[in-house]
């Protein structure tokens, strides 16, 4: 693996959303001196927090699954993710409703799911479901430490075993076709396919391999962060901060000093200099590229994924029919991939995704209150309508947002609201994200794997990128990863095999003394 060459003792972090947060945790375990730099007034990125009168509103990811990956990044200091964030496991997972009247709890324990699955469907494809289960984390098995949790330097790292096992479990096909060979009731197929659109991919020309993605969400699990999701990013950075790593809020990165190939020092928007040995870009890939005074040369223009209206509103009531997470599926399916990712119409007949955090915690809202977050995937700006035009757009999509969702069955949600807050595309480009879209660069083939943005960058060898837009890719647990595979282009350690210790602001001052003795010189391989 390459790795940063020369001094790598003074380490500043560009952004504290959740993979800057895991960077620097990963750095200060590994003895480097960490400043971390933010434009907003605390941590999170992606996973801010608003508060509308008295409800406390998760601005970014309301889902978190593989919390293991953010308790490896407090173990890189000795500390555990349960002494500051209190975890429920969600049973179930989510409900599925569909257009027909129908609904599916989605259990990740695989006897209660099998049992579900034959009381939804029969007999038949309780079976089928066994054998999907069976083959997802087999799929999970293949891909995850040779082609997700690593540093790539070649396309030729491809050629492994691990290739050939995924190729042999039918990986590089396509994935409604390989989940159609599990089940045959097209509702169940969309449990399990429709999470590609993370991946800002449709199901029917998504490869297999990215069925991993369900694995996540249905076999290892979805957790509930008390305080809700940005309780995790804020729990990271008192970690980091206690262990030595310093902050700047309010003070993002203007522009960085570059001499002889290397960024010498980070200058920020309040005028501060900060000199450093190494920099970690995990802004907006867009915005890292501005900082960096250019973007890397492509055979093809990357493709950015769909986008999503959010619509959050505090209630007087709520449903008795909605789980903590619901996924409301329309009638239509092949149609409304076809209107996300290439004609750019907003969904004739959505499907959603509606999360109540109040199931789990009530105290995010006022005494009688609830909260619930509407989030309707559409078109990013470059396929559909312009940031300009969301600007009228959002005020008529939210009311034909909430007409459907009360001809769903949430009667009365139009007269329920106290407080509300509309994200539209418009919203997401105002806060410089490309195509108006949070969900960043999609995994398409020739943007995943060996392919997909490099994290180490081409004419400066001490600059690492981080974040959605680079390796491995989008998704809480795929930042969490990012960041420790960038902290390890740092350091030079196999960030699959690097181990915890205990690390206080004394400790980290005296391993930072004994990298300075040191050199903290690493060759690049």
């Amino acid at each position: 693996m390459r790795t940063v060459p020369g001094t790598t003792d003074h380490v500043v972090v560009v952004g504290a959303g959740l993979s800057g947060l895991a960077c620097a945790l990963h750095l200060v375990g590994a003895g480097r001196r960490v400043t971390v730099v933010e434009r907003d007034g605390g941590p999170g990125g992606r996973a801010g927090r608003v508060r509308l009168g008295g409800y406390e509103v998760d601005t970014g990811p309301t889902v978190l699954t593989m919390p293991h990956l953010a308790d490896e990044a407090f173990a890189a200091v000795g500390d555990r993710l349960d002494r500051h964030v209190e975890l429920t496991a969600l049973h179930p997972a989510y409900r599925a409703c569909f257009a027909d009247g129908t609904s599916l709890d989605v259990h990740t324990d695989g006897e209660a799911m099998e049992a579900e699955v034959r009381r939804f469907a029969g007999p038949a494809e309780a079976a089928g479901y066994r054998e999907l289960r069976d083959w997802l984390e087999r799929l999970y098995r293949a891909q995850m430490r040779r082609f997700i949790d690593t540093n790539f330097d070649s396309p030729f790292q491809l050629l492994h075993p691990d290739l050939a096992r995924l190729a042999a479990l039918g990986g590089f096909g396509r994935l409604d076709r390989r989940i159609g060979r599990f089940l045959a009731d097209p509702r169940l197929r969309r449990v399990f396919s429709f999470q590609a659109l993370y991946a800002g991919v449709a199901p029917a020309r998504a490869l297999a391999a990215y069925a991993v993605i369900a694995y996540m969400d249905t076999v290892a699990g979805v957790w509930f962060p008390k305080g809700g999701m940005h309780a995790l990013p804020r729990a990271m950075a008192d970690a980091a901060a206690r262990a030595g790593a310093e902050f700047r809020w309010s003070a993002g990165a203007s522009a960085l000093e570059r001499s002889a190939g290397r960024v010498r020092a980070v200058r920020l928007a309040t005028g501060e200099r900060i000199a450093c040995d190494a920099v970690v870009l995990t802004c907006e890939l867009a915005a890292a590229h501005r900082l960096l005074g250019r973007a890397p040369r492509r055979p093809v223009r990357l493709r950015h994924s769909p986008s999503a209206v959010v619509l959050h509103a505090g209630t007087d009531r709520t449903w008795p029919a909605l789980a903590h997470h619901t996924l409301s599926f329309g009638a239509a399916w092949e149609r409304t991939f076809d209107e996300l990712t290439r004609s750019g119409r907003l969904m004739s007949d959505p499907s959603l995704l509606i999360t109540r955090p109040t199931a789990h915690d009530p105290g995010l809202a006022p005494p009688g209150g609830h909260l619930h977050y509407v989030l309707a995937p559409c078109p990013n700006t470059d396929v559909g309508p312009s940031a300009a035009a969301w600007r009228g757009l959002g005020p008529r999509y939210r009311d034909s947002l909430v007409a459907e969702l009360e001809r769903r069955g949430l009667e009365g949600f139009a007269d329920s609201v106290q407080e509300e807050l509309l994200v539209t595309p418009s919203d997401w480009a105002a806060r410089g994200h490309t195509a108006g879209s949070p969900f960043s660069v999609s995994h398409t083939f020739a943007q995943t794997g060996p392919f997909r943005p490099r994290n180490l960058v081409r004419g400066l060898e001490n600059a690492v990128l981080a974040g959605c837009g680079t390796t491995p890719g989008v998704g809480v647990p795929t930042v969490l990863l990012s960041g420790k595979l960038a902290a390890a282009r740092v350091t030079g350690g196999d960030p699959g095999t690097r181990r915890a210790r205990p690390r206080t602001r004394a400790a980290a001052s005296s391993a930072r003394a004994v990298a300075s003795t040191a050199g903290g010189v690493h060759d690049p391989s």
